[in-house]
């Protein structure tokens, strides 16, 4: 198969259109369309459906583009380890994590790793969904389990627990809750027991729902959670980790949390020697550790 082909229709199966297609490659759309059609005639098979809209891929063209995605992301990381320097750290970093994870613990430390590598970028792509690090979805996870798969490199940072925070004010005009049973007087804030979220998150507010409780706010991440529970709205079920950056958050119903949670950083065995990968696992892991101190100096 004519890898310049290939190039073209992923190209042009990204974009949708040939005209874009081409403004990213700096071909004319007749030269796109012409690379288009002899790609299909060598294949005997129609890989686009043609609308006013733009373009669409057949099944034939869906499992090419699956094929040339993975391909070119193997591209990529063969691309970024050339790159990378045995001396300087620079270039792009995919991070993936958790939306609560990355909104209320990392993205707010990153300013130390872009100082001390001003040259490095950082895609800090935020979701609940576990991406396919082996499939090059992203470079570098920042999970909370385990990874299952075997070909990955993988650290333990720490574990996390689920407990209840509201704040100050909210707790001087509702009253702080002695029990369970004072729940009802209050505003329960959390995640949706059934919405993608850490099984022992979801096994506490199943356990919390039992009970009776006056009112109720979902939100489908931790970081919407924290928002409510800073808007004054209610009792936050959060992870522990942000009591060391909202300190001004009080601990409600102390007895109450959620089975321990593992944080595991992982990456692709072939990353291995990047040094992009390094210096983040660096960065994260020194995070941890000052975390840790701090947890424990305030205990």
């Amino acid at each position: 198969m004519d890898w310049d082909k290939l190039r073209i229709f992923h190209a042009v199966a990204s974009a949708g259109s040939l005209t874009h297609a081409g403004d990213t490659l700096h071909l004319s759309q007749s030269a796109v369309s012409r690379q288009i059609r002899a790609l299909e005639e060598s294949l005997s098979t129609t890989l686009f459906h043609r609308h006013a809209r733009g373009l669409i891929l057949t099944e034939q063209g869906e499992l090419l583009f699956d094929a040339a995605q993975a391909m070119n992301k193997r591209l990529e990381a063969a691309s970024a380890r050339i790159r990378d320097s045995e001396e300087e750290v620079f270039g792009n970093l995919r991070v993936t994590t958790t939306i609560g994870f990355g909104s209320i613990w990392l993205a707010p430390r990153l300013s130390k790793l872009y100082d001390k590598y001003p040259d490095l970028s950082i895609d800090l792509m935020l979701e609940e969904r576990v991406l396919d690090l082996p499939m090059r979805e992203a470079d570098v996870a920042i999970r909370m389990k385990e990874p299952s798969q075997a070909d990955l490199v993988r650290k333990r940072l720490m574990d996390i627990r689920m407990q209840l925070f509201a704040t100050p004010a909210y707790l001087e005009k509702t009253g702080t809750p002695k029990n369970v049973r004072d729940l009802p007087n209050h505003r329960l804030i959390c995640q949706a027991a059934a919405a993608t979220q850490v099984s022992a998150g979801a096994i506490l507010v199943r356990e919390l729902l039992s009970y009776e409780v006056g009112r109720t706010l979902t939100v489908n991440n931790y970081f919407g959670v924290l928002q409510g529970v800073l808007a004054n709205l209610g009792i936050g079920v959060l992870p522990d980790y942000l009591s060391q950056d909202f300190p001004q958050l009080v601990r409600v119903l102390p007895n109450i949390e959620s089975n321990e949670v593992p944080v595991f950083l992982a990456f692709p065995e072939e990353l291995r020697g990047s040094k992009r990968i390094e210096a983040f696992r660096d960065f994260v892991v020194e995070e941890v550790v000052a975390y840790r101190k701090s947890r424990q100096a305030s205990a």
